[in-house]
């Protein structure tokens, strides 16, 4: 029994280290930062006022890898910024929304990875590298048909 545990092999705190990548195993968030933007005086500012005062503390407990700053601009509509990892950022005004609205905006900044949005179908040509068939195959367009 002594022999064995002479026999193992001691690990090193330092190989025991992994860089963060998103992955299989793993998920960096890309939201480094969120500013929100308000004024004191304005009434389309009110439910972005209540927002911070009511909801804002809880929020930032649940994603403790987020920095939250609040800015007070006076004269300006209420605005939500978020910061990403990549370099990048996204804009969204938060006038006209209910405090549920805002907390719904904020989890779109949380959970977007800040990229750009580009659209899927259009200006998309299908290329290949290597030559095949297009279309849809029928048994009409052969030259002997197929019997079962």
């Amino acid at each position: 029994m002594a022999s064995a545990v002479s026999s193992t092999k001691h690990l090193l705190r330092a190989s025991l280290r992994s860089t963060p990548a998103n992955g299989y195993t793993s998920y960096v968030p890309q939201c480094r930062k969120i500013v929100l933007s308000f004024c004191q005086r304005f009434p389309s500012s009110t439910n972005t006022r209540t927002f911070l005062l009511n909801d804002l503390e809880r929020i930032a407990k649940k994603n403790p890898h987020v920095e939250f700053v609040v800015k007070q601009r006076n004269g300006q509509e209420p605005v939500a910024q978020g910061f990403y990892v990549s370099g990048r950022d996204k804009v969204i005004p938060l006038n006209g929304f209910e405090p549920n609205g805002i907390e719904k905006k904020i989890n779109l900044l949380l959970d977007s990875s800040g990229a750009k949005i580009t659209h899927l179908k259009r200006g998309r040509v299908v290329e290949s590298s290597q030559e095949s068939a297009r279309g849809i195959w029928s048994g009409m367009h052969v030259d002997k048909p197929f019997v079962i």
